[in-house]
């Protein structure tokens, strides 16, 4: 199982709408900045998810004619991708500190004689059997 895949794909989501909060963008540079920090593989992964937040009403698109070339379709938040964000920055620092706290290595165990409570010796016992 790649679990790197599996991380990517619980974010990815989050990531999009995090770029989209800086500044409306275009699809291949949306792409280019997900791929570049390992998040998506490849365009074609981006635009399944851009239809999801797009039918989630997170994000809308709008068309602007290209200076160096044809209509590039941009993609921008809405007030509900925003709240939606906000939810997520909210929740994301305490939940990387549970993970870190749960799956941090610990400190190796004691030996065993070092876990067990002291024998007590001979001296510190009376002859009728009781402690001092």
């Amino acid at each position: 199982m790649d679990v790197g895949a599996q991380l990517r794909k619980g974010v990815v989501e989050y990531c999009v709408l995090g770029q989209l909060a800086s500044e409306p963008m275009y699809g291949w540079q949306l792409s280019e900045t997900l791929v570049r920090h390992n998040i998506i593989a490849s365009i074609g992964t981006l635009y399944p998810i851009l239809s999801r937040l797009r039918a989630r009403g997170l994000v809308t698109s709008f068309d602007t004619q290209s200076d160096s070339g044809p209509v590039r379709k941009y993609y921008r938040l809405t007030e509900s991708g925003t709240e939606q964000l906000d939810a997520f920055r909210q929740q994301w620092s305490p939940f990387v500190v549970s993970v870190q706290s749960l799956i941090a290595q610990h400190p190796p165990a004691q030996p065993p004689a070092a876990q067990h409570p002291p024998t007590l010796s001979p001296e510190s016992h009376t002859q009728d059997g009781d402690h001092d």
